[in-house]
């Protein structure tokens, strides 16, 4: 038999700690760098990696999910074989919606009874990175491994923030925790872990045995918290892959922007001199679905203007796009934005539709789709202000949910 592989892509969660952004919409809908969601960059890595069995597992507020994938990925013949299935929560085992990355599985079982893959690929729907696929799975299936992991080098002072690895020099895995206090380092780096990408090839049997037994007890259904650690305790053989650059050494660019903070910070990635997570790699193209707006477009109001304010400098702009004697720079802006004339935006993300009046002043900001910023108004420049009427995160960003009304 021809290996083969079939992905699940896990799209279901809340994103609590992205709310306001995931108020009307699940985490992989989320907008990002402008022309893109979240969820464009997991499944681009899949088309480019020549991965086309997908099922999309869904559950929380997925509506404007499920649009955008109809629309924008659409895009396999079903007579090859080729698919990218949506699947929501369906009660089919049970009572119970998805509780879980590995209840969901579990859940899921029979599509692979039906589909009888070598391997299973299981891959998150809300991280910013490349990565090609084929090589995790190659890897995987040199070192005959039941599951293999990927992993990232970061520093160890941001263990608590994700799930630790701990692995030999061989990469062999001999422990893993979800969110640690206190983590063994990487063994040649102390100042590093080990960070699971959630990302996971599983031999196909390997991982029907592990989730029907998970299903049997009463745990949270992770795979991260649960399915790791039991695997590890009956002794299976756990590799890990070390997501690097083959001939700097160094880790590849990979974001977890579940915070606020996070996605912020990497959106802001995207707008440096020269940024290192390239969006205009034509050998690895991102995919999306572009609504038909008309090329971005200036207007300056006379020459006095232009000279004072009229401005685009190190940003990232959309199609229907108007900037018509404001200034904008350091900032990302999406689909059909209005930029008023003495208006200023700085170090700001603004989403689809917003239009900032005349002499508006908005600053480290992220401003989502369809909210109209009244002339003369200021965001970003008084923390105590903006804290009486918007969400402000840690660092200071100030968020202005879908469709607020100023």
């Amino acid at each position: 038999m021809i290996p083969k592989t079939v992905a699940f892509l896990m799209a279901g969660g809340k994103g609590e700690r992205l709310w306001p952004l995931t108020k009307d919409r699940a985490k992989p809908a989320v907008p990002f760098g402008g022309a893109y969601r979240i969820v464009d960059f997991t499944l681009s890595n899949c088309i480019n990696s020549g991965i086309r069995k997908i099922h999309v597992l869904i559950q929380y507020k997925s509506h404007s999910l499920q649009k955008h994938l109809r629309l924008g990925w659409n895009i396999f013949d079903v007579q090859l074989g080729d698919y990218i299935e949506v699947i929501p929560a369906q009660q089919r085992v049970g009572q119970d919606w998805y509780k879980g990355t590995a209840d969901a599985i579990y859940q899921n079982l029979y599509n692979l009874e039906h589909e009888n893959p070598s391997e299973v690929l299981i891959l998150a729907g809300d991280h910013i990175y490349k990565m090609n696929y084929q090589e995790m799975i190659d890897y995987h299936r040199a070192s005959n491994a039941d599951l293999t992991v990927a992993v990232v080098r970061i520093p160890k002072e941001k263990m608590g923030q994700l799930g630790v690895v701990e692995a030999d020099k061989d990469l062999k895995i001999v422990g893993f925790q979800e969110k640690p206090d206190n983590a063994k380092t990487i063994y040649n780096d102390p100042k590093s872990i080990y960070a699971s990408m959630g990302i996971y090839v599983f031999k196909t049997q390997s991982l029907i045995e592990e989730v029907n037994e998970d299903a049997k007890r009463n745990t949270d259904h992770d795979f991260g918290k649960n399915i790791i650690p039991q695997m590890l305790k009956k002794g299976k053989k756990l590799i890990a892959f070390d997501f690097k650059d083959k001939i700097t050494g160094f880790s590849r660019y990979w974001r977890d922007i579940g915070t606020m903070d996070a996605y912020y910070e990497a959106n802001m990635d995207l707008v440096q001199v020269d940024p290192t997570f390239n969006l205009y790699d034509k050998d690895w193209p991102i995919r999306t679905y572009q609504e038909p707006f008309p090329p971005a477009k200036t207007v300056f109001a006379g020459e006095e203007v232009t000279a004072r304010i009229g401005l685009l400098l190190d940003s990232l702009v959309t199609s229907g796009c108007i900037i018509s004697g404001g200034k904008v720079q350091r900032s990302i802006l999406s689909y059909n934005v209005r930029i008023n004339s003495f208006s200023q935006v700085y170090d700001s993300i603004l989403m689809e539709g917003v239009n900032v009046g005349r002499y508006a002043k908005v600053k480290r900001a992220i401003i989502d789709k369809d909210v109209i910023i009244p002339q003369g108004t200021v965001i970003g420049y008084n923390s105590e202000e903006d804290r009486k009427k918007f969400f402000v995160s840690d660092n200071g960003v100030v968020v202005v949910a879908k469709g607020t009304k100023i």
